[in-house]
């Protein structure tokens, strides 16, 4: 075992660690809880204030206004700039639209101030198309001016297409210090993500047109010219890009048409570039429309990309990202976001769009002198070894450890198991690297084929530490006992059925708005089905192993893959290989590529 935390001496006066424990146990009581942080402010949605936050002022240089390039839609597409201006910003002014998606990247107590809402006169300001309203950036020069670092966020990249230059020209004008941060271009980024790049090599001859916004006030200049552009696009053979179309698709195909464009050009239409929502549509300019409507395409807006021109023909031998193994799939992960960080960041690479849902809530034990004496066990030199069966047990041990003001030097010459990657990772966290890591089955079993059997000519104690949940099995225990040590067997945490998700989770649960759901214990199994239902007869049903998989049936799911080897990261990829091949199963066959949830919807159609 390795130990990587360090910490400060204990002051002269003040209890150490033993004592607190020893002192936790005279008196059978718990040792008073550190107090919580406060929680961060709620966020604002106007700009009253946006300047009189109370952290500290930044120094002159560093209060301004960074216009910064959000790109596509993805937040993984920022900058590496763009991302840290986010990470500072004392004040976030972005699209509505943008909020989701963005807002977590930015500091918690970050000032808020959202476009797209409807103004003091109850008309909604334009998000992307028209600037910010004068009460707006006033607020940001007020904001520069009382030392705050400003970031107006604005979607692909700042000079094309965007408010930047008369935004810009305001703080220029007010003498308000300003940079731009550009990000990926809408125009240039969507076509990529659809599988077509813009030119043949290096020769190439494109055209960027983005239209007036029907809700953004421009004047009859910009629409005639708008009309005069696509007129000039349409009789020549420039591959021609536009943006901001919207649901105006049949007008601006019919001006193509009318100006001399032939009908059989080929035409892709992309909505939610980018996103694991993302679909694109491909026809020709006289039969672009009816292609939407067979496809019953939803979402075309602003944002909606069109490429018109012969480079369209690459996406049949180019489109990369669309055909992912689990695109689009709407995947149900029965763990918290903390505890499936890495199965849902698995999952996303695969092209799925993950929801955690989950099914246990992890509460302390009623009694907690067993925990004390054995964390007083772990200072004292009781144990050979701690055998970890869950990262809900590193997470308990560790909690009762800070609340004695331990760290991760308490585990020095004491040997560490832990049951599976995840659990590893858990105690890597805290500090401590592990001794033993099944190679094989990662579980209870795994563990124990792994374990090394007492012996007294090499182990100078025999006493193995086991924090585990009130509901786990023996196997652990029996078997370490087998093999010739004595365990404490300590109940660390309790697990009980978490509240029922929200009733939009549960109807998509039972309804097949989920195209499929990872099982990783038996108990999720249980759970899930206890409160929210079982899953609709068309969700993929994916489980970790045999004995889960046997649960499932036995609450009458049919089982479509199970994991070859107990592990998240096999779990996923086995679901990736299953959709991998279903893919395949409906190309050769001639068929559309739909998900699993679509063959729900399409029997609720014909009904």
């Amino acid at each position: 075992m390795t130990a990587t935390t360090t910490a400060p001496a204990t002051p002269a006066g003040t209890l150490t660690p033993l004592e607190k424990i020893e002192g936790a146990l005279d008196a059978s009581v718990l040792p008073t809880p550190r107090p919580q942080p406060e929680a961060a402010p709620a966020r604002t949605r106007d700009a009253e204030g946006a300047g009189g936050r109370a952290a500290e002022p930044r120094p002159a240089h560093q209060a301004r206004v960074s216009f910064v390039g959000a790109g596509p839609g993805d937040p993984d597409l920022l900058t590496v700039r763009g991302a840290a201006a986010l990470a500072e910003a004392d004040v976030l002014v972005l699209d509505e639209a943008l909020t989701e998606r963005f807002r977590p990247l930015a500091r918690t107590d970050v000032h808020l101030i959202e476009l797209g809402l409807p103004n003091a006169e109850g008309i909604p300001v334009v998000p992307g198309h028209s600037s910010c309203p004068e009460l707006v950036l006033r607020a940001m020069a007020d904001a520069v001016a009382a030392g705050r670092h400003v970031v107006r966020l604005l979607d692909g990249d700042p000079g094309l297409f965007s408010p930047l230059e008369a935004e810009a020209a305001v703080c220029a004008k007010a003498e308000v210090p300003f940079e731009v941060v550009p990000g990926l271009a809408r125009a240039t980024s969507v076509p990529m993500f659809a599988g077509i790049p813009l030119s043949r090599g290096s020769i190439g001859d494109v055209r960027l047109l983005s239209a007036p916004h029907p809700l953004a006030g421009e004047d009859f200049t910009a629409w005639s010219d708008w009309h005069r552009q696509l007129g000039e696009a349409g009789a020549g053979a420039s591959t021609l890009v536009l943006q901001g179309v919207g649901d105006r698709i049949e007008e601006v195909a019919a001006e193509l048409l009318a100006a001399g464009r032939p009908g059989t050009t080929p035409v892709a239409v992309t909505v939610d570039g980018s996103l694991t929502s993302q679909r694109t549509v491909t026809s020709t300019l006289d039969r672009i429309t009816a292609a939407l409507k067979a496809e019953r395409v939803s979402g075309v807006g602003p944002n909606t990309v069109v490429v018109v021109g012969a480079v369209v023909e690459q996406r049949a031998g180019l489109s990369w990202y669309e055909s992912k193994p689990l695109f689009g799939w709407r995947v149900l992960v029965p763990r918290t976001k903390e505890q499936a960080g890495a199965l849902s960041d698995q999952l996303r690479r695969y092209g799925a769009v993950p929801t955690e849902v989950p099914t246990i809530s992890v509460e302390p034990p009623r009694t907690p002198q067993q925990m004390e004496r054995a964390v007083k066990g772990l200072v004292t030199g009781r144990y050979e070894w701690v055998a970890f069966t869950s990262a809900n047990a590193v997470k308990a041990v560790r909690e009762k450890f800070e609340d004695y003001g331990l760290d991760a030097r308490a585990f020095a010459g004491i040997k560490v198991a832990a049951v599976g990657e995840q659990t590893s990772m858990a105690l890597k966290a805290f500090g401590v690297v592990p001794d033993l890591v099944p190679a094989g089955e990662q579980s209870a079993a795994g563990l124990l084929a792994e374990f090394p059997a007492f012996d007294p000519a090499f182990d100078p104690i025999e006493r193995v530490f086991l924090p585990r949940a009130d509901i786990a099995t023996e196997t652990l225990s029996a078997g370490l006992v087998e093999l010739g040590w004595e365990v404490d067997d300590v109940t660390a945490y309790r697990t009980v059925r978490a509240a029922p998700p929200a009733e939009s989770i549960r109807e998509a649960i039972k309804g097949g708005g989920f195209d499929a759901v990872l099982f990783t214990s038996s108990s999720t199994v249980r759970n899930l089905v206890g409160i929210a239902g079982k899953p609709h007869a068309s969700t993929v049903i994916t489980c970790i192993g045999p004995a889960t998989a046997a649960t499932a049936k036995e609450h009458g799911l049919r089982v479509y893959v199970l994991a070859p080897t107990p592990s998240a990261a096999a779990l996923a990829e086995a679901l990736a290989e299953f959709g991998s091949a279903r893919r395949a199963a409906q190309i050769a066959a001639g068929d559309p590529v739909t998900r699993p949830s679509e063959r729900t919807r399409a029997r609720r159609r014909r009904a």
